[in-house]
């Protein structure tokens, strides 16, 4: 059983369904309120774009506090409600343009997405993982983005370095829904204390950060009881997330709408585990307890 407790959301949902009293109401009341989009597809989740439509926005690194600026992508539209949002950090020496591909992507799913660039290219994952937090932070009350965003629905992923500190993260915020690191880099291999749901990443050909010493030891370095997956991309390097990659940008749009929206029409992609030529690995918790 997971060690995430998101059961005020339920608890508010159940509260109103039985506070109203005709039958429509009732079941409109008990459809998950968070769920955004229509009914998920294969081909909707390994497009390209999803169903919404998005605009970005520049944050200049002299209006950042805490990290080095970036760019926020986010759907044009409010019709639906308020949107979860995630943070992403890119790797050791690298910029956010080597992550910028997942931002509209991960968008036009029905999230804010902050693509940042860190402080220094040299900043270690501690310091990454702060600087995602920060991020987060400035979405939620300073961005001109912040009235679209809904703050307890927040996640963070990272590659390399980022990937590091997206754990980092995670582990100084529990209340985190989701997290991804992809071909993650940290010289701590043991989360025992991290709450949020993660789906680790890693690259069968990594020679930096190799799964079987870093991508593969966060895995089973995170609680036994925690709701985790462990995806390996087959043939991939260190260096696969740096550029359009349908296999992660698909399970990982189904891991953020699992867990940060709740929204158990995604857990078809995830639970049982999915097989597919892209993946040379794939172990997890299945079935999810949150």
């Amino acid at each position: 059983m997971s060690s995430r407790s998101p059961l005020s959301r339920r608890a508010l949902v159940l509260v109103a369904a039985v506070a109203l009293t005709t039958p429509t109401a009732v079941a409109q009341a008990a459809e998950n309120p968070y769920e955004r989009g229509p009914a998920p597809t294969t081909s909707s989740i390994e497009a390209t774009r999803g169903p919404f439509a998005t605009s970005q926005t520049t944050v200049s690194s002299l209006s950042a506090s805490g990290f080095g600026g970036g760019t926020i992508y986010y759907p044009t539209s409010t019709a639906e409600g308020t949107f979860g949002a995630v943070a992403i950090a890119p790797g050791y020496t690298a910029a956010q343009s080597s992550i910028s591909w997942l931002g509209p992507r991960l968008a036009s799913q029905g999230f804010v997405i902050f693509t940042i660039d860190t402080n220094s290219r040299y900043d270690q994952p501690a310091s990454r993982g702060d600087q995602l937090l920060a991020a987060l932070d400035y979405l939620t009350t300073r961005s001109s983005v912040r009235d679209r965003i809904d703050p307890n629905r927040l996640g963070v992923m990272g590659h390399s370095m980022g990937g590091g500190g997206a754990l980092e993260a995670t582990k100084d915020r529990p209340t985190l829904q989701a997290s991804i690191p992809l071909t993650a880099w940290n010289t701590t291999k043991t989360w025992s204390s991290v709450q949020t749901p993660t789906l680790i990443i890693g690259a069968e050909n990594d020679s930096v950060a190799s799964v079987t010493t870093h991508s593969e030891r966060f895995y089973t370095g995170l609680p036994s009881t925690l709701d985790k997956a462990y995806l390996e991309l087959a043939g991939a390097s260190h260096f696969a997330p740096n550029s359009s990659n349908t296999t992660i940008a698909k399970y990982s749009i189904a891991w953020l709408k699992r867990f940060i929206d709740d929204d158990t029409r995604y857990e078809q992609f995830l639970c049982p585990a999915p097989r597919a030529l892209a993946i040379s690995e794939y172990r997890d918790t299945c079935p999810h307890s949150s």
